[in-house]
Order: C-alpha cells, then structure tokens, then sequence
C-alpha cells in the first residue's frame, strides 16, 4: 500500500498537474488578496486577518480538486492498468486509501504555502501580532477537511467512468452540492422545522463553524462521516466489476 503511495505521489510531483494545482491556487488566492481591489485585499480592508483566504480557498478547491483527482481511476481504466493494479495483493480499499492519501497530500502541499500570508499578516498589523489566531488555525484545519472530503468525492466520481471530462464534471457537480447545494435549498418551505438539519447536511455549513476557532467534535465527524461514506462507494463502485 505505501509502495501504491509513493507511486501516486510521484505522479503528481512528476507531471504538470501537481505544480499547476499548486501555483493555481497561490496564484488565484495571492491576486484576490493583495492584488485586486477588492473585498478580498488584505491591504485595503484594513484588518490585520486573511479571512479571504478561507472564503475564496473553497471555490477554488471547488475546480482543483475535481481536476487533480479525475484520472485516479479513470485513466487506469483508459489505459487498462486498473486490471494489472487490482490483481497486486492489495485489497481495493488499500488501493483507494492509497490514492485518497496522496491525494490530500497535493492539498496540503498547495494550503501550506500560504503560511507566508499569515506570517505577513502578523507583521503588518499596526501591532504586530495583532490576529485572531484561533481563529485563523481553526480556518487551516478547516480548509484542509473541506479539500480531504472533495478528494473523496472526487475519487468515487472517478470510479464510475473512464473518461476524465466525465469524471470532472461529476466531481464538480457534487462537491458544488455537498458544498452550496444545502445552503441554497435548507430556507425553502417544504422543509419547514427540518430546515436547519437540512443545513447542516452541507460542507459549508461545517466549514463555517471550524472557521470560528471552535473545533466541535460534531464538525470533526460530519467530515470523517462523510470522507468513510465516499470512501466506501468507491469501493462498491470498483467491485461492480466482480458482478
């Protein structure tokens, strides 16, 4: 299973995609924050705190995820390496798991960069060390179980299909339902005194309460609940074959 590991780490870090996933999001992220003039920028809003970070970081998640993790199975399956890799002795959850690990590795190697905002902050406030840091770490451990539940959601998307557009398109298409889909949906009528749980079906919603620096246990297991859960259908998706 490490040897799997090492192998899809090396991957990323071997072809364009890691770099560019990983210099995308810097890039996006350090525009909005000190380039642009907008909400966003740090050196406008006249507050010592990245918060833009943690409110765009999601959104561009959003695009990156699905594209980093499209090709894990798909592409073996394109190319007929999925045959060869699932007769190794492995299991096909110690080859997911594999997979799902290198993948939220490429997300930590794209948030830690963004460190040096957080250092810049902390000096540049009129008193230096002048920011909320509960707040802000509670916002990192946030951002980093967002991006470890869009790769497993990205993972079962690519399981279902050999084509990576496809494969894109699905991811994107749930991460953007896990994510804004029951913020949009929880105030309509039909939900009535149902509507908060409704709500709190939803990543954002999580997301949001870690972001304040209270870490609850009860966010803590939406994420791994729902990282198990995709998990697992990626599993029964890949044993479909056994059918």
């Amino acid at each position: 299973m490490f040897t799997l590991f090492k192998r899809e780490i090396k991957n990323f870090l071997s072809s364009l995609i890691g770099y560019i996933v990983i210099t995308v999001f810097l890039l996006i992220n350090g525009l909005f924050l000190w380039v642009f003039p907008m909400d966003f920028n740090i050196l406008e809003n006249g507050y010592a705190n990245i918060d833009g970070l943690f409110l765009l970081g999601p959104f561009v998640f959003l695009f990156l995820i699905p594209a980093i993790t499209m090709r894990s199975f798909a592409e073996e399956k394109r190319s007929g390496t999925i045959e060869m890799l699932l007769t190794k002795p492995l299991t096909d959850l110690q080859i997911i798991l594999s997979k799902y690990l290198a993948g939220v590795v490429l997300v930590i190697f794209s948030i830690l960069p963004t460190l040096i905002y957080y250092i810049s902050v902390y000096h540049l406030g009129s008193t230096p060390g002048n920011l909320d840091a509960g707040g802000t770490w509670g916002s990192y451990i946030g951002l980093l179980f967002l991006g470890a539940a869009f790769v497993s959601i990205g993972l079962f998307a690519s399981t279902l299909t050999d084509n990576q557009i496809i494969s894109f398109i699905i991811s994107l298409f749930l991460c953007g339902i896990f994510y804004i889909g029951f913020e949009f949906i929880y105030s309509f009528d039909i939900f009535g005194k149902y509507a908060l749980f409704v709500q709190s079906l939803g990543i954002s919603y999580h997301y949001s309460s870690i972001s304040r620096g209270v870490i609850d246990t009860r966010d803590l297991l939406y994420f791994l609940s729902l990282i198990c859960i995709f998990i697992l259908l990626s599993k029964i998706s890949l044993e479909r074959r056994k059918w």
